[in-house]
């Protein structure tokens, strides 16, 4: 199985590079700029033409939550009119694609999780853009399949996880916001996903399931909890430490709007894939310990 993955850098890339190096029969593709740049969207066919993959994922976006507020043009460029052509390429070397979206599309004023079938209400230039993308890369391959996942963070790159254990090495007490909920959610996870969902769409010829899928990680909690529970693995070993002061959203204002409730309902990729999310506890330690590693 052949698949070509936009982006190299990001945490999910490097998370499936990690995972498909013991996989004797899958064989991934990266491709990042210059190569294929989503701004300059000439680039994107040519490059998944000469690859031709079975399966297209769309990983690469702009990410900097707060920054798109001052560049909503680039925003979109990448993350609504570079993934339609992403998908607009995939589909005409008759591969599927899978495109990664964000919890961020929603505004967050529900009491429960968010399902698949939910009205979107994005509250920030980085959500509506993640929506422009979804309904790009919809009207642009009929195979598709758009996983909107959570709070992602995980041994590479920049994440919660990382910067709480960077503040705790410098800080005693760290001020963190406790009135947004969310399914923090492992890269790893999401690569151990995307690769049993391509696998499936491989083997299931007659696959017609198309459309939008939560992949988010088991369980729910708030920023400050997320900390406090960063903090306690840390130091069971060896790590830094710091106590955590919950504060309000209002206390530490930022740029751009985030949903006050981000929690994803997995159940239709459970049902429809038979493909369950770890609890996010048990990752958040691989991760912490990996990440300690790394230091030493």
């Amino acid at each position: 199985m052949r698949l070509l993955v936009t982006g190299r850098a990001g945490q999910v890339a490097s998370s499936l590079a990690e995972r498909a190096s013991t996989m004797e029969d899958v064989e991934i593709i990266f491709a990042g700029r210059p190569r294929l740049d989503l701004t300059r969207v000439e680039t994107i066919a040519p490059t998944i033409e000469a690859v031709r993959p079975d399966i297209v994922v769309s990983a690469a976006a702009y990410t900097a939550v707060d920054q798109a507020e001052h560049e909503p043009e680039l925003a979109f460029a990448i993350n609504a009119t570079g993934a339609g052509e992403v998908a607009r390429a995939a589909a005409s070397v008759g591969a599927p694609i899978i495109q990664l979206s964000t919890d961020y599309v929603f505004d967050g004023a529900l009491d429960r999780p968010y399902r698949e079938d939910d009205a979107p209400g994005p509250q920030s230039v980085y959500g509506a853009s993640k929506l422009a993308g979804e309904e790009a890369v919809a009207a642009a391959n009929p195979r598709h399949l758009v996983l909107r996942t959570a709070w992602v963070y995980s041994p590479f790159g920049k994440n919660f996880v990382r910067t709480m254990l960077r503040l705790a090495a410098k800080h005693d007490e760290v001020s963190i916001v406790s009135d947004q909920c969310g399914n923090p959610t492992s890269a790893l996870d999401i690569a151990d996903g995307i690769l049993a969902i391509a696998r499936q769409l491989r083997e299931r010829t007659d696959f017609d399931q198309w459309g939008i899928y939560h992949l988010a990680g088991s369980g729910a909690t708030n920023w400050a909890d997320f900390a406090v529970e960063i903090f306690g693995l840390s130091r069971s070993l060896g790590g830094p430490a710091a106590r955590v002061r919950p504060i309000a959203t209002n206390d530490y204002p930022t740029i751009a709007r985030r949903p006050a409730n981000s929690r994803l309902e997995t159940k239709k990729l459970s049902r429809v894939f038979g493909h369950f999310i770890p609890d996010w506890r048990g990752s958040c330690r691989c991760v912490v310990g990996r990440l300690l590693q790394q230091e030493k």
